[in-house]
């Protein structure tokens, strides 16, 4: 484990990865096959674990869950209430074990955490807690503009306003689309990002999540009403190519608890051992330090993932590197505004 107030890199407060994170090496120069491979099917990589966790639970929840478009063909109260308690149960459920295991029983104590600081209450959130503030807006505005999106998309898809495709008929391109939804989420999002960073968008709707500097895994969701009707507004890519509600399912549900993934503060989580005593350390990785860094220095990583090297062009990527930050820092007294009277 690598101390990041220690040698050459700006401090982050407590953990950094040794091997400094990268982008999608498809865009790299020159081609490196081997590598494009492991990103894709390797090991921490773009489908593993996460992605494909992701998939066959969305897998589980169509099959079991989604109504047929024959109901989905008339709005009515009872389908969507069902959708509505669907992802409230999901998101409760997995919010709540993600919080539970690392912030309140903190069975690794601050191990893999980036920020060595617990989060503090304050009065700059809603109920002077963190915690009770991000389970609002989660739960108040997550989840039914969420279930609005799923809905409204099965209801467009049903009556044939939108493009549809049967899954037994169409399994390979499906599954092809199914595979690059994440890096048209990492697209979407870094534009509407960007967008939601301009000063009067920040100031009255992402300041909110952005108070969350040190997240909990409840922060992943803890949105202005605004920021989340743009966020999920990734999924209306579907009334625009052929898709299935299968596809539709995964893309939400990806987009809605792979936000709390993303925010718990923690590189790793671990499952056994501590790697001492001869112990062997089993672990997975959990959030990103890329995106820890934009919460932490704001202004960069909008991209979130890495998946679409998004950031490396606009000049906004910061990997954790001592040079990186100097880039950032250039960048930020470029644009500082000029001293009064000049």
């Amino acid at each position: 484990m690598t101390d990041a107030s220690k040698g050459d890199r700006p401090n982050t407060g407590g953990y950094a990865p040794s091997k400094l994170p990268s982008t999608n090496p498809t865009f790299s120069l020159p081609p490196r096959p081997l590598a494009i491979l492991n990103y894709f099917f390797g090991w921490g990589g773009y489908l593993f674990p996460w992605q494909a966790i992701y998939m066959l639970a969305a897998t589980a929840i169509w099959w079991f869950f989604i109504p047929g478009l024959e109901t989905t063909r008339t709005f009515e109260f009872g389908w969507i209430a069902k959708l509505f308690v669907l992802n409230l149960v999901i998101i409760v459920l997995w919010m709540s074990i993600l919080h539970w295991r690392l912030h309140v029983k903190r069975h690794q104590g601050t191990k893999y955490k980036f920020n060595m600081r617990w989060p503090k209450d304050t009065s700059t959130f809603l109920f002077g807690s963190q915690l009770w503030d991000n389970v609002f807006w989660t739960i108040a505005s997550a989840v039914p503009i969420w279930t609005a999106y799923l809905a409204g998309s099965l209801w467009l898809m049903a009556n044939g306003w939108i493009p549809y495709l049967d899954v037994r008929e169409h399994p390979i391109y499906l599954g092809i689309i199914m595979l690059g939804i994440y890096i048209w989420q990492e697209i979407h999002f870094f534009a509407i990002h960007r967008l939601i960073h301009w000063p009067p968008l920040y100031k009255y709707v992402h300041s909110i999540h952005h108070k969350n500097s040190n997240p909990i895994p409840w922060s992943g969701l803890a949105m202005h009403p605004v920021e989340h009707l743009l966020y999920y507004s990734s999924v209306l890519i579907h009334w625009i190519i052929p898709s299935n509600p299968l596809v539709l399912t995964y893309h939400l549900l990806n987009m809605s608890v792979s936000a709390g993934t993303d925010h718990t503060g923690f590189a790793k989580v671990v499952f056994k051992g501590d790697g001492t005593s001869g112990e062997a350390e089993v672990e997975m990785d959990l959030s990103t330090y890329i995106h820890y860094l934009h919460h932490r220095f704001h202004e960069v990583n909008y991209g979130g993932n890495g998946s679409f090297p998004l950031d490396k062009w606009a000049g906004t990527f910061h990997d954790g590197s001592k040079e990186a930050h100097e880039r950032m820092m250039a960048r930020f007294n470029r644009n500082a505004p000029p001293p009064a009277g000049l």
